[in-house]
């Protein structure tokens, strides 16, 4: 077949990875991307400590890409998290699994991996050419604005691995849509995944509990049952826990039907049991203590009851001990996009082929977060960003060999 140039658009972790495959394959890549350096957004995760992947049995991780999962399971089988563990062991970082099962490097940092990764690329034919903003098509080529004016780029095979809609800051602005609407890409309107919801709370709340984490609970929508934690904000609620639940409740808005999530204040205990310790107390106990003694609750648990049921200091004990099992907060709205830790929506299905190439645009292909798939945070984002990316590349060197 010989040596084919490929352009890709994009320098995070799909478009890396896809450049990692092509030049293992022989090919000579070209990363363009807009920022003065690539992986912003993997960066960024690496802050909090960069959840690389997820040690679940590989049969539910597989599952948790909501109706996208079927058609990622084939990119995922081929990259699964196990090689993702072994991926970055090759490059020089050990990895270790959390307490709640997730994946992270020992060192729990990104840029030793990025580091590395990048010099793993010297002498294998891949240029890296930052400060590249791609701005659309002139007519079989892609365009670029650069700091010397606008660049026209042909290749033998192009990828797109620029992103969704959250963190516009770091590159990924979804602009592109309309350009890919205009060559006939079937493309989903984004919406925000892995955000919070806002909350009407009352001014004292707010003021006294924005920053509060509640810690110790579960939380219950359409999407199930979750242990974890939650932080109040000062809009409403975020966190691991609201993130879970994301894709149920932001449905069930954008249909126009009224969204809450059922939060348990007391994991572990029964409503009879609860009941049982709650009336021990006469009427000269006060509200906090009963609560305090009888449930366990204080402190921001104790006062979210009080926001969002008034009345509860007048329930009977079977009463509230049922609410304390089920409180609900009603949601008005996610929180916009921009703030949201990924994104639904982007290139449909429909629109891709089995090797990750637009039909109506043969030789250009497409990976990572731009296509209409979302996952939960926990190491899903990232290996379904790497599997799709190794996917796309696969697919790009059959279509050459072709």
């Amino acid at each position: 077949m010989g040596q084919k140039n490929i352009a890709i658009v994009g320098g995070g972790p799909s478009g890396l990875m896809a450049a990692q495959v092509l030049a293992e394959r022989g090919h000579a890549v070209t990363v363009y991307d807009s920022m003065p350096t690539v992986a912003r957004k993997f960066l960024l995760a690496g802050k909090s400590g960069l959840n690389i992947t997820h040690s679940e049995p590989y049969a539910a991780f597989a599952e948790r890409f909501g109706n996208a999962s079927p058609r990622l399971r084939a990119a995922l089988d081929a990259f699964t998290p196990d090689d993702v563990r072994q991926w970055a062991q090759a490059l020089g970082t050990e990895t270790f699994v959390g307490s709640s099962g997730r994946v992270f490097p020992e060192v729990m940092k990104a840029s030793p991996l990025l580091r590395a990764w990048l010099r793993s690329f010297e002498g294998r034919g891949v240029k890296i050419l930052t400060r590249h903003r791609w701005t659309g098509f002139e007519g079989n080529e892609l365009t670029f604005y650069t700091s010397d004016g606008t660049k026209r780029v042909r290749a033998d095979a192009m990828l797109l691995a620029v992103g969704g809609a959250s963190y516009p800051r770091l590159g990924s602005d979804a602009l592109w849509l309309p350009w890919l609407l205009e060559k006939g890409v079937t493309v989903s309107d984004f919406q925000p995944a892995n955000c919070g919801f806002d909350v009407d709370w009352s001014e004292t709340f707010r003021d006294r509990f924005a920053g509060a984490a509640l810690k110790g609970v579960t939380a219950t929508s359409e999407a199930g049952t979750v242990p974890g934690e939650f932080v109040v904000s000062k809009s409403g609620i975020e966190g691991s826990l609201v993130y879970a639940h994301t894709s149920a409740l932001r449905d069930r808005l954008l249909r126009g039907q009224p969204a809450e999530l059922l939060i348990d204040l007391a994991p572990g205990r029964t409503v009879e049991k609860l009941a049982k310790n709650l009336g021990r107390f006469d009427s000269k106990t006060s509200f906090s203590n009963r609560l305090r003694k009888g449930a366990g609750l204080e402190g921001v648990k104790a006062s979210l009851l009080r926001e969002l049921s008034p009345d509860a200091a007048r329930m009977a004990p079977l009463d509230l001990a049922a609410l304390i099992k089920a409180l609900p907060i009603p949601l008005l709205r996610p929180r916009p996009i921009v703030e949201a830790i990924s994104s639904a929506g982007g290139v449909a299905w429909e629109a891709i082929d089995d090797g990750y190439m637009l039909k109506a645009l043969p030789g250009l292909f497409v990976a990572g977060e731009m296509i209409d798939w979302e996952a939960p945070t926990g190491g899903y984002l990232l290996t379904a960003c790497f599997a799709t990316g190794r996917a796309a590349a696969r697919g790009i060197d059959r279509w050459l060999s072709r």
